[in-house]
């Protein structure tokens, strides 16, 4: 590196976000993650022996994946290469290897950090593999998606996953104090300070986020004029304006849409309505698909209420006709009503167990034909066939009913619908008890 380039580099550090200039350099220096950076952790433990092996590291932004893998680049004797997976192709992953190969020749190692390795394709994963599983490179990935998703089966068998949490509000707070009063990284040389009350609310707003509650005290401290003394001062207001939103890690693709939902539909299915409409506001507030949710609620109003209470149905349907029709911000009282509604119904899932019995008898039975009686005779030459032959009206008998075949041969045992106990389901089981016994007294 000649003289420009150093000054450069110096530059380039200088300027950085705060976030960026935050990032620690050595291992103790890393806030959160006790969970697997505490003394007695395997993580640290091998990071301090320099005897890693392939690594995933998995959370959401803010957690620290990225300033793991560079404190694993300061520590490491082994030769430390990263790309992002957004930007590199083929061609950079061949340079990787190509030097790797060369570096392991001599007894030298080389650790791979590939960032967002969720966004290579299986063709990019694959070509890894076999580097990994030699031995001539030693993966490092992070990813903010589920890695049993989105990352080969094979490389994952040949890595340990490490999960990142979100930051405690106390590390983020932490966090806060460094980045204001470090005078060498953080904004210590501006003489700038925060109160406890504004570094509470910022470590609470961020939501687990500590790059969010950093950016904020940056702002505020290039945006806020010093007092009559000199001094730079955070105060709550000035908390509340940098950061004005709280941060919420959703991602429409992502673990926290699938576990978000999961979890709605399980609070509508559990009848709890207050943990359905918070639920509810959480994905409201992410920008969520209306449509997406209303879907939801109709599955759910289906499967989990079914005729337990048929209305359920009916206000799903109506639910997801009218959000199309309005629109935000007036579709969330429309989806709180309905998810409520679907919450707090009794509840059945009887229809669910029935179509999936007979689903079950369909395939793993013969095909029996059609009681002769219940075929079609609306077409000309069904009578001569015998097409339909001896079948009973139903609204000719009393209670319209009638006692005959409708399943195949051999199935007329059978019973698929079983009405629960609760809501209009036990009317449903009544009346069938009813209209059997008729039957039998006659």
């Amino acid at each position: 590196m000649d003289l420009f380039d150093f000054m450069r580099e110096d530059t380039l550090k200088r300027e950085a976000p705060l976030a960026s200039r935050l990032r620690p350099e050595k291992l103790d220096e890393i806030v959160g993650q006790r969970h697997i950076l505490g003394k007695d952790k395997l993580l640290y433990r091998a990071i301090k022996a320099d005897k890693l092996g392939s690594l995933i590291f998995y959370g959401p932004p803010g957690t620290g994946k990225t300033t793991l893998a560079m404190v694993i680049a300061n520590t490491t004797s082994s030769v430390f290469r990263q790309i992002n997976a957004t930007s590199a192709g083929k061609k950079d992953m061949e340079e990787v290897v190509a030097e790797a190969k060369q570096a392991f020749a001599y007894g030298k190692r080389t650790i791979l950090f590939i960032d967002e390795i969720h966004r290579f394709n299986k063709g990019q994963q694959d070509y890894l593999l076999p580097f990994v599983e030699d031995g001539t490179i030693i993966l490092i990935g992070a990813t903010t998606e589920n890695p049993y998703f989105e990352v080969n089966s094979a490389l994952l068998s040949r890595s340990r996953i490490f999960e990142l949490k979100p930051l405690e509000a106390e590390d983020i707070r932490t966090l806060v104090y460094r980045a204001v009063t470090d005078p060498v990284k953080g904004m210590g040389s501006y003489n700038a300070e925060i109160t406890e009350e504004a570094a509470s609310y910022l470590a609470d707003v961020a939501n687990g986020d500590a790059r969010a509650a950093i950016n904020a005290v940056e702002l505020g401290v290039l945006t806020t004029p010093p007092d009559k003394d000199g001094r730079i001062r955070i105060t709550l207001p000035v908390a509340e304006e940098c950061i004005q939103k709280r941060v919420l890690r959703y991602e429409r693709n992502g673990d926290n849409h699938y576990d978000t939902i999961s979890a709605f539909i399980k609070s509508m299915r559990g009848s709890d309505p207050d943990a359905a409409v918070y639920y509810l506001a959480r994905m409201l507030y992410a920008g969520e698909d209306v449509r997406f949710i209303a879907r939801r609620i109709m599955i759910c109003a289906s499967e989990d209420v079914g005729n337990a209470d048929p209305m359920a149905m009916v206000v799903a349907a109506s639910a997801a006709q009218e959000v199309e029709r309005v629109g935000m911000p007036e579709s969330q009282i429309i989806l709180s009503q309905a998810a409520t509604y679907v919450a707090c119904a009794p509840k059945s899932n009887a229809a669910v167990n029935a179509i999936m019995e007979a689903m079950e008898a369909v395939k793993n039975n013969i095909t029996a034909p059609v009681p002769v009686h219940l075929q079609d005779r609306h077409y000309s030459g069904a009578e001569k066939l015998g097409r339909g032959e001896g079948y009973k009206y139903a609204h000719d008998y009393p209670n319209h009913y009638v006692k005959q075949q409708y399943l195949p041969d051999g199935m007329t045992d059978r019973t698929f619908y079983h009405p629960g106990e609760l809501g209009y389901e036990k009317k449903i089981r009544e009346h069938l008890a009813f209209l059997r016994k008729q039957v039998e007294e006659r």
